[in-house]
C-alpha cells in the first residue's frame, strides 16, 4: 500500500456522504502506479467538484505522495457498483 493510495482514500472518505462505500484500489501499469476510487455514484459528483477541480486537488496530492516515494501516480475516479 502506497501513501499516494492512503493519500486518496482519506480525502475520499472525508468528503464522501456515504464513507463506508469508499474502496480504493492500486496497481502497477506501465511503469507508473494506478489508483482507482471507487464511490458510490452521488459521493462520486462531490469528489469530481465543479468543472473538476477537487479531482484535480487529488491527482495532485496523490501524485506529490507518490513523488515523495519515486513513483509516478495516475488516479482514475469509477462509480461503485
Amino acid at each position: 500500500m502506497s501513501e499516494a493510495r492512503d493519500v486518496v482514500e482519506a480525502i475520499a472518505k472525508a468528503l464522501a456522504d456515504h464513507p463506508a462505500q469508499v474502496r480504493v484500489t492500486e496497481a502497477e501499469h506501465r511503469g507508473q502506479v494506478v489508483v482507482e476510487l471507487f464511490m458510490a455514484p452521488g459521493d462520486l459528483g462531490r469528489v469530481i467538484g465543479r468543472q473538476g477541480r477537487t479531482a484535480n486537488a487529488i491527482r495532485l496530492l496523490a501524485g506529490l505522495a507518490g513523488e515523495q516515494a519515486g513513483q509516478k501516480v495516475n488516479v482514475e475516479f469509477r462509480d461503485a457498483e
